[in-house]
């Protein structure tokens, strides 16, 4: 597997709607790469390990694997907590994922992973569709007047849509200047107001192996 990462003078802690909505792209609609085929050039940035928190370091476990022949990533999930960001700043966009667990036979695993959207540059604010047996939803860290504020929309669930580990799942995010929603396995679960109206995706390791796939990222007008 290939692998290019970027690093960033952050503290030296730094070493992505409905199914109908989503196929009715409007016709200005633009894909962003997010595997170039020139990926071995040094001059082509494309993704950055950046620690959580970020005033921490980054691991020196390579846990992250880029196929670009493939176009998916796997984290092994044991190099520390971090999130891999696409070092793209957008605004308006739509960020389908397909994501799935390694199965682990030690007893009460705790699955945790999630798909990062409208973080700043270092992640000190960020907003998460997590992945979890417990449900796919948002939460997260976001500005309100000016003040980084927590939030958490698990209890707007309707139902827990997430399949067991080793199936895959689908996200489908969506946001609009500061509305965002998520779509898990073709149903809404979540929309919710965000105090940044651009920012950057990514994808987290929390512990265990996940893959993620068939990853499309689109900027709307």
């Amino acid at each position: 597997m290939n692998l290019r990462f970027r690093a960033t003078p952050v503290a030296r802690t730094v070493a992505p709607f409905f199914a109908f909505v989503i196929a009715a792209l409007p016709a200005s609609a633009q894909s962003i790469n997010l595997f170039p085929a020139n990926h071995d050039d040094p001059q082509h940035e494309i993704w950055t390990r950046v620690a959580i928190p970020p005033d921490h370091p980054v691991s020196n476990v390579a846990q992250w694997h880029i196929d670009y022949a493939k176009k998916q990533i796997i984290c092994d999930g044991n190099g520390g907590h971090e999130w891999l960001r696409f070092n793209r700043e957008v605004a308006n966009f739509t960020f389908h994922v397909k994501w799935r667990f390694t199965p682990v036979s030690t007893p009460n695993p705790k699955y945790n992973s999630g798909v990062f959207f409208r973080n700043n540059l270092d992640g000190s604010i960020w907003h998460q569709a997590q992945t979890s047996l417990a449900g796919g939803y948002i939460f997260g860290l976001t500005p309100i007047d000016g003040k980084p504020t927590r939030f958490n929309l698990q209890k707007e669930m309707k139902e827990n849509r997430v399949k067991p580990p080793g199936q895959w799942n689908v996200y489908d995010i969506r946001c609009v200047s500061d509305t965002c929603t998520l779509v898990v396995n073709g149903e809404l679960v979540n929309t919710t107001k965000v105090g940044l109206d651009k920012g950057y995706v990514g994808l987290e390791a929390e512990g265990y192996q996940i893959t993620f796939k068939d990853m499309k990222l689109r900027e709307l007008p």
